[in-house]
């Protein structure tokens, strides 16, 4: 074992030493070579290696093992633990307690039935007790949810025989964190308290009148000596994972709780950082230093919160333990209003920062917990103060030591705003009464929030901030702090909005006045312009100002919404201000940060709906105002879009131009100045001018709106469609001037079509992007579009044939058609449409194919996809128009992709091709299955006429190999298919799959089920079952049942009687459901028992 851990040892060694080693476990009779070393060794690794023999022994072949051999081995694993349990390393004894726990899990109380009344009788006795709390915590984990295979009866047996021992087992540990607070408690007679704890007792007078804990809690701590306090860490322990599993009932008793809270002030006190405890064995006696462990006085306060967490976090709560709740969380309250308690030696921040981390951690917990699961339960008792509880919440929130500890806090109160808001909508009677509860609360929480985002109140915490890597969400540790913070607001503002809005407001306004007033110290030098601030304070001060101006005009753009609808007319002058100074701040000629003008762009955009709806109230009216803001706007974004300035503001302007002419869609825009230029510079040819190319798609895409969307609050006779339509048609004629010239080139070489590759990569991209952005328009605009851009498509089809062989351009080309087909499939028509599929069907050969799905995961792959993408367009179209294509598409989809894709993962190509298999059958049934519904609802379950017999079968033989395979997407994905097929065509119902398929496709689902491949999807295979079997339950039972035991290997008659026995003949699906999962889980519960016996044994 030394040379096998030996650092030196080659890995050919090692796998010489790995082979001798698993040949020795299996010898029958190892055991009792491995228990003399065990008594007789003082090497580790031997140690180790002899209880791992020991373990399998147990888990894996304890079965065929005799019975005189059992006995002697569980007499004397015990001894021999009780006889060095404080000379080896802890875990060593740990390992040896779980190999006696694991015996008992199969024997006890048959065969062991001494096993758990050992248990108790150790943590009894004062010497041993550490050594039986060690066994009971294993007993726990080990017998209440067992991992290892054991059969449901035995499952269900050991959780029924546990449950018996709980009310035993908890006044045992209840005794034992009684019996140590007692026996540590400073006596009465020592001097008189700190004035601080009685202050404390005052507090806690008014929070809860004089409940009884109130004096328990403000007792002084006991000061525990090392070993017991390590006793009490292990009895938390072990209460911990009890109460994970045992449910709530009053065996959990008031002195119960009360003890537990007693250790839970552990963490709350200040004393702990500095009380570590020295090292300490984690034996019982301190000489042996095998395992060093700081236990800390924190540790205690840390694992009993985890003991009430563990209480608070079930939300079955029965009727008897409601009390017990109300009565934790005032314990609990008791000790939030001590983490928050300022006296003159501490603030609250430095008390919490000198905290253990671990314990906040837990109290954040609680709290969150208590909000989430409890407080619809507790908020409305009069025994529960909840203001004051608020309060404290706020004074927690706001004093944490750390930016997580802050955010968890944050999330609290979302979660807290939420069940407001719903309570309000739910009692909207009483909505003022609700509200008026917790005006206060909610004041100060906005107004903290508020202040917390602002250099001017906060800046040594937010310059901590990084504000340069992006996270996974693609955003920067001060974009989440600024966005959480920001939802908080808006979610205040959603129950009192006049409020929040005139909170918010002064303080944009005086960043604004900062900023504007810097016009007088800019110095202005022949062209160039500076600002002239030289001290380092004010610098300093600006530099603040100018950040918050930013956060604030994001902060106004996310409350855009509330001033949007019903409450237009009531809030229209907040929302006036906002945009006028968004647009003050945008048009003063002030040299600034690229950050906040592109934040204050995105403000204005953010209230585009609101500017649309304002449109639509002043249309008949005068509408001066609403031009000026418009014409501001764009007088504001316009100069920004030139390719000298940077791609944040670039970007910022563009989206604005699209959000005004995509959601307001102002009548005077394309009359404009500002636009007039825009148009010119997009469609004059001029590379070096040439915008970023997402920049160029958003510009496109605005000028194109302008030209095709119709026009709000207006009829159809004044939309003047002639003159956008000949507009639009010369826009498009200038985007793809370059790209219609190529038809002339057709002959390029496929050798040197480098300048045909720019130009396509350039323009399809913009055509597209033009076309989504009308596909869910009128007819009209739809029609236009496709006016403008004919002849582009007519130039795209004649160039696919020449770079066929170049998949990147290739994939550009498909997907111009497949959004073409997506958007415009009527306009085309279906002779121009039939045209392409035809042109794409003969170019797409066998071997065209193969090469490209190879290439997993290049553009060639790419192409296959969008052209089954574009081919589940095709038959979704309703109508007869392209059902003469389904053939071709469905012996493409059998005879040219599927052989390709069937044997290996191509994850992508699979997943669309079986799309395209789903689509053809969902909705082409009629061209499978010729009965019309109400012939069969004449004739009963008449006979199925079925055409093109083969091709269904073939479909239907794929989507089962799908299920044979170990992408868990596909199979989920596939799955589905044949479920939502059943419940819109009675799938299984067809009298082709129901004699020839039902029963291989039941199999295949149980055999994926027993190998355990698929866990994740356990839920809906077995409802895929139950919907198979429900359509002849008689069938099932009496013909698949016996037929899939017998099939089955490793098990014997006897045991193939018992499972058909335990499968009940039930025909709902919870009973079902679980006959299935204890098949499952017996079956391979025999098979293991049943490999694991010698041979030769003979079974009775």
């Amino acid at each position: 074992m030394t040379e096998f851990f030996h650092s030196c040892t080659t890995n050919e060694r090692k796998r010489e030493i790995e082979e001798l080693l698993n040949n020795f476990a299996q010898q029958t009779g190892a055991w009792r070579h491995c228990l003399f070393f065990l008594s007789n060794t003082r090497n580790e690794y031997v140690m180790m290696y002899s209880l791992t023999v020991f373990e399998n022994l147990v888990n894996k072949m304890w079965i065929g093992v005799a019975s005189q051999d059992k006995m002697e081995i569980r007499s004397c694993l015990p001894k021999l633990l009780l006889a060095q349990h404080k000379s080896v390393p802890y875990f060593i004894r740990n390992k040896l307690c779980k190999v006696i726990v694991d015996i008992g899990r199969q024997d006890w109380p048959m065969f062991y039935h001494d096993f758990f009344t050992n248990t108790l009788q150790l943590i009894q006795s004062p010497a041993l007790a550490q050594l039986g709390l060690v066994m009971l915590k294993t007993t726990s984990e080990e017998l209440a949810c067992p991992r290892e295979d054991l059969s449901v009866a035995r499952k269900d047996e050991l959780r029924k025989l546990l449950l018996e021992q709980v009310p035993t087992l908890l006044g045992l540990l209840t005794g034992i964190l009684e019996t140590y607070w007692d026996k540590h408690s400073v006596i009465a007679s020592t001097p008189p308290p700190s004035p601080t704890s009685g202050e404390s007792v005052e507090l806690l007078g008014s929070l809860f009148q004089g409940s009884q804990y109130s004096k328990l809690l403000c007792q002084p701590m006991a000061a525990l000596d090392s070993e017991s306090q390590q006793l009490c860490c292990l009895v938390l322990e072990c209460l911990a994972h009890l109460f994970s599993w045992i449910p709530l009932s009053t065996s959990i008793t008031p002195t119960l709780l009360a003890s537990i809270f007693h250790f839970a002030r552990f963490g709350c006190d200040l004393q702990t950082k500095a009380k570590t405890g020295s090292f300490i064995s984690s034996n019982s006696s301190s000489s042996n230093g095998h395992e060093g462990i700081k236990v800390d006085r924190a540790r205690l306060g840390v694992l009993a919160m985890t003991c009430v967490n563990e209480l608070v976090s079930k939300n079955c709560v029965p009727m008897d333990f409601e009390e017990y709740l109300l009565r934790m969380f005032q314990q609990t309250f008791f000790l939030l209003q001590r983490l928050t308690r300022e006296n003159n030696a501490h603030t609250v921040k430095s008390r919490l920062q000198d905290l253990d981390e671990s314990y906040l951690e837990k109290f954040t917990d609680f709290l969150r917990l208590f909000v989430s699961v409890h407080l619809r339960r507790i908020e409305s008792s009069p025994q529960f103060p909840i203001v004051e509880f608020l309060a404290l919440l706020f004074k927690y929130t706001f004093n944490q030591p750390t930016h997580e500890g802050y955010f968890a806090c944050l999330d609290i109160w979302s979660v807290f705003l939420d069940f407001l808001t719903t309570k309000i909508k739910s009692r909207l009677a009483d909505r003022d009464s609700v509200l008026n509860r917790y005006k206060d609360a909610l004041v100060l929480l906005l107004r903290e929030v508020l202040n917390r985002i602002q250099f001017r109140y906060n800046q040594a915490q937010l310059e901590e901030l990084d504000d340069e890597t992006l996270d996974d969400d693609q955003q920067t540790e001060w974009q989440k702090y600024l966005r959480q913070s920001l939802e908080v607001v808006a979610k205040v503002m959603e129950l009192l909005p006049s409020h929040a809005f005139s909170t918010l407001f002064p303080v944009l306004q005086e960043n604004l006045d900062v900023y504007l007033g810097l016009q007088q110290f800019i110095v202005t030098t022949g062209t160039s312009r500076r600002l002239n601030i030289t001290a380092e304070n004010d610098c300093r001060r600006l530099h603040c100002s100018l950040r918050d101006l930013s956060s604030l005009l994001q902060a106004v753009g996310r409350l855009a919404e509330h001033f949007i609808g019903e409450v237009f007319a009531a809030r229209f002058s907040d929302a006036l201000a906002v945009v006028e100074r968004s647009l003050l701040y945008l048009l003063s000629s002030i040299v600034s940060n690229i950050c906040q003008h592109a934040q204050a762009l995105a403000a204005l955009q953010a209230y585009s709906h609101w500017l649309a709806q304002f449109y639509s109230e002043v249309h008949s009216q005068n509408q001066s105002q609403f031009i000026n803001l418009i014409t501001s706007a764009i007088d504001a974004s316009s100069p920004l879009i030139t390719a000298k300035v940077p791609e944040k503001l670039l970007l910022s302007a563009c989206h604005l131009m699209v959000s005004i002419t995509s959601t307001v869609r102002p009548v005077f825009l394309v009359t404009l100045p500002a636009v007039q230029n825009i148009f010119n510079l997009i469609t004059t040819e001029n590379r070096s001018r040439r915008l970023l190319q997402e920049a160029h798609m958003l510009v496109c895409r605005a000028l194109s709106n302008m030209l095709l969307l119709p026009w709000p609050n207006l009829p159809e006779s004044e939309q003047q469609w002639q003159t956008r339509s000949s507009n639009h048609a010369s826009l498009l004629a200038a985007l793809t001037r370059e790209y219609r010239i190529l038809r002339g080139t057709v002959n390029i070489t496929p050798r040197q079509p480098a300048l045909g590759d720019t130009v396509i990569q350039q323009t399809l991209p913009v055509l597209r992007d033009i076309v989504d952005s009308i596909s869910g328009e009128s007819t009209k605009s739809r029609q236009i579009c496709y006016q403008s851009l004919q002849e582009s498509v007519q130039v795209s089809l004649s160039l696919f044939p020449v770079f066929i062989q170049q998949p990147d351009v290739t994939d550009e080309m498909l997907a111009f058609f497949l959004t073409l087909f997506q958007a415009l499939r009527v306009q085309m028509g279906v002779a121009f449409t039939g045209q392409i599929i035809h042109t794409f069907l003969s170019m797409f050969t066998r071997e065209q194919l193969a090469a490209s799905i190879l290439q997993e995961g290049s553009a060639g792959c790419r192409v296959v996809q969008k052209f089954l993408k574009i081919l589940q367009v095709v038959v979704q179209e309703p109508g007869q128009a392209f059902k003469p294509f389904l053939p071709s598409i469905l012996s493409l989809c059998m005879e040219q992709v599927y052989p390709v894709v069937a044997e290996r993962s191509s994850p992508d190509v699979k997943a669309e091709m079986f799309e395209l298999l789903y689509q053809i059958l969902h909705q082409n049934w009629r061209y499978f299955f010729k009965t019309s519904v109400l012939t069969s609802v004449q004739r009963g379950a008449a006979e199925d006429t079925m055409e093109n017999e083969a091709q269904f079968a073939a479909a239907m033989q794929a989507f089962g190999q799908s299920f044979l395979q170990p992408d868990i997407h596909i199979f989920k994905q596939n799955l589905s298919y044949l479920e939502s097929l059943n419940s819109k065509h009675k799938l299984y119902h067809r009298k082709l799959f129901r004699t020839s398929m039902l029963f291989h496709f039941i199999n295949v689902l149980l055999q994926v089920l027993l190998h355990k491949s698929h866990d994740l999807l356990q839920e809906e295979i077995t409802l895929a079952i139950y919907n198979m079997a429900s359509v002849d339950f008689d069938a099932f039972y009496s013909a698949f049942m016996p037929e899939f035991l017998n099939g089955c290997q490793g098990v014997d008659t006897s045991q193939r009687a018992v499972l058909a026995r335990n499968f009940k003949l039930e025909q709902d699906l919870p009973s079902f459901t679980q006959s299935v999962q204890r098949l499952v889980n017996d079956l391979r519960y025999y098979r293991l028992c049943n490999s694991s016996l010698p041979t030769g044994t003979i079974k009775l």
